[in-house]
């Protein structure tokens, strides 16, 4: 396996994960149609999945846990660094695209610099 694999995979993933979670927030948070389809049928799993994204943002659920993964990833070795910081760029794009920014920018910085540091 090439050592740059990893990387271009990293690459490749990011950008469709940050498009899909921009997906989420306008077709599924922002679209006008499921207020009205979810005040009659609340039950539907469209509802339940936006009614549950809503209190992940409300209590900034994933820029918290992109925060403090993008921390532990800072001052934890090697592999296990490197893979808490993947986790934080994960976390930290849907929280970007999700109205929590102000988390997900600085979790976003802290893991792209452990990511470029050698150690």
């Amino acid at each position: 396996m090439s050592r740059r694999l990893p990387l271009v995979l990293l690459l490749i993933v990011l950008p469709l994960w940050l498009a899909a979670s921009y997906g989420v927030r306008y077709g599924l948070m922002e679209d006008g149609q499921w207020v009205g389809v979810c005040v009659d049928e609340a039950l539907r799993w469209q509802c339940q999945a936006r009614s549950n994204l809503g209190w992940l943002i409300h209590f900034e659920a994933l820029g918290w846990t992109a925060l403090g993964a993008a921390v532990l990833a800072f001052v934890a070795p090697g592999r296990l660094g490197r893979g808490l910081a993947v986790l934080a760029l994960l976390a930290g794009f849907p929280a970007l695209a999700l109205y929590n920014t102000s988390l997900a920018v600085f979790a976003l910085v802290i893991a792209g610099l452990r990511l470029v540091r050698s150690a």
